[in-house]
């Protein structure tokens, strides 16, 4: 278990829910981490999906009468691959947790996250964890923090989620530092549809936060975006499992069984109200954009069936995979699929072997870029294979997405780091030192020179010490060329790419030589095609 879903584990166990079921659902929340409930978060240590969970806290445990508070912990994924999650759940929040290893120190998603919340106006609470590790440098953590953020020392709170140490500083503070939710209370209800996901018996589940009102079991509800109206068959709140309570109020974050039928009738972002009712549509989220596309195929082409029907449930419960289908004339039928980004695709396939049993090929990941032809139109290209050569049809321009990139590593490594940079056609942005020890680069790179094997070298080079975060930038042009291989002077359409010009015949040599490794008896024919 990492650091963050220790503490997230440690804070409902020292902070006990005040019901008949607490036993029960502490230990099955702790022992078995049941806020990371996907298989691959739990092997990868990692969060991929934002989950949701009600505490019950009594401020000050010793007096009688004292306050009972009620609060949403939300977990959102670190990696930027998952940002959209997390900015989903800021949506339903009013602070946020900062949480930094006392002995690694502020980290590239640190960053990355911190911007998150910052940009929603929320309250942010600097949590260093890890205190007990013998390498544990709190002080320097704290001015870190100060220096990148501008943070006071003095409000960072110092906790092991493994001893217990300083947890109890954690709810005292988000009661203080973190305001209520804003909202009315007897105004019409009114929610924000924050995700949704699709149970074989109880159909369509939907997380929600409520801004105004009440919504009551049997409630009759419309959807602001499509018009459809629905009735609530059941009302309740993550604790950590569906627990119906047949109301949510103001504030409060919960989950809504309407009778949806389809995880496409739920739109995230959605401003759902009381039917027959005017109300105002809630500020919703920016669509997911999809960084990273690759073709999918079943290892035997008998199993196409099988493998549509294990994307099509998996899309069921995560909808920002964009899926059509596409024919190959080397690999047969399959799918062309988009991804938030590489790690996203990744545990996508990983999902699709353990939970479905699906053994599939997948293409060279490549990422949009954008072609504009001399009569001034354009087209955006996912799959290289569909760009085809057409010498009456001249391409003037071509554009490729790019990315701003994060880079925290040790001094002494500035300088291959740089180089490397440099040879995916990086500009540098920014270069600081965080201390005496670590630097802060910024480059902005091209995302196609990130997708492969960047991450590797990075880590290679730097002995594993180097953090690595980006997020999505502008389009910038470029002078890309399409490369197809020939195989007995035939091109196979799942290996065409496009590269950048200065790279193209380096790139198909080292491709075209791993190739004679596998195919001794034919002919391999190298063709850059420039477009």
């Amino acid at each position: 278990m990492n650091g963050v879903n220790y503490l997230k584990s440690s804070y409902i166990q020292e902070y006990r829910m005040l019901t008949s079921l607490q036993s029960f659902l502490l230990k099955y929340c702790f022992e078995s981490d049941q806020i990371c409930c996907q298989q691959v978060e739990r092997e990868r240590g990692i969060t991929v999906k934002a989950q949701t969970a009600t505490m019950f806290y009594r401020h000050a445990p010793d007096e009688s009468d004292a306050p009972n508070y009620l609060i949403n912990l939300i977990d959102t994924p670190g990696h930027v691959d998952f940002s959209y999650e997390v900015s989903r759940s800021l949506a339903a929040c009013q602070g946020a947790l900062l949480v930094v290893d006392a002995a690694q120190g502020v980290q590239a998603q640190t960053i990355a996250n911190f911007y998150l919340a910052f940009e929603s106006n929320l309250s942010i609470i600097p949590v260093i964890n890890k205190i007990d590790q013998p390498t544990a440098d709190p002080d320097n953590v704290k001015a870190q923090l100060k220096r990148l953020f501008d943070i006071d020392p003095s409000e960072a709170l110092l906790t092991s989620a493994k001893t217990g140490q300083g947890l109890s500083q954690v709810l005292p503070a988000v009661i203080e530092r973190i305001p209520s939710p804003p909202g009315k209370c007897d105004s019409p209800v009114r929610m924000l549809l924050l995700d949704s996901y699709y149970d074989e018996y109880k159909g369509v589940i939907c997380h929600v936060a409520i801004v105004d009102g009440a919504l009551h079991k049997g409630d009759k509800i419309a959807s602001a975006a499509t018009g459809r109206t629905y009735e609530v068959l059941d009302v309740g709140i993550m604790h950590p499992e569906l627990t119906p309570t047949g109301v949510l109020y103001t504030g409060q974050v919960g989950y809504v069984i309407s009778g949806m039928r389809s995880t496409k009738e739920a739109r995230i972002g959605d401003t759902l109200h009381q039917a027959k009712s005017t109300v105002e549509p809630l500020p919703g989220f920016k669509p997911a954009r999809h960084m990273v596309f690759s073709g999918l195929y079943p290892a035997d082409g008998s199993d196409f069936d099988t493998l549509s029907h294990a994307i099509e449930k998996l899309t069921c419960n995560d909808a920002s995979v964009s899926v059509t289908k596409e024919t190959s004339t080397a690999l047969g039928m399959g799918f062309r699929c988009g991804f938030l980004g590489l790690l996203h695709m990744d545990v996508f396939h990983q999902r699709l072997e353990q939970e479905h049993g699906a053994q599939v090929i997948s293409t060279i990941p490549t990422v949009p870029y954008i072609f504009e032809y001399g009569d001034g139109s354009k087209v955006q290209v996912e799959n290289p294979a569909t760009l085809a050569s057409n010498p009456g049809q001249r391409i003037a321009a071509c554009w490729e997405p790019t990315v701003i990139a994060t880079i925290i590593i040790p001094s002494e490594y500035v300088g291959p780091v740089i180089m490397l940079c440099s040879e995916r056609r990086g500009v540098q942005q920014e270069y600081t030192f965080i201390d005496a020890q670590r630097a802060l680069l910024k480059y902005q790179l091209p995302l196609r020179e990130i997708i492969v094997d960047f991450y590797n070298e990075l880590k290679s080079i730097t002995s594993g010490y180097a953090t690595f975060d980006y997020e999505d930038s502008e389009y910038q042009q470029s002078d890309l060329v399409k490369m197809d291989i020939l195989l007995n002077g035939q091109p196979v359409d799942a290996m065409a790419t496009i590269v950048h010009n200065q790279k193209a015949q380096r790139v198909g040599r080292e491709l075209v030589e791993k190739l004679k490794k596998f195919i001794e008896r034919y002919f391999i024919m190298l063709l850059v095609a420039e477009i």
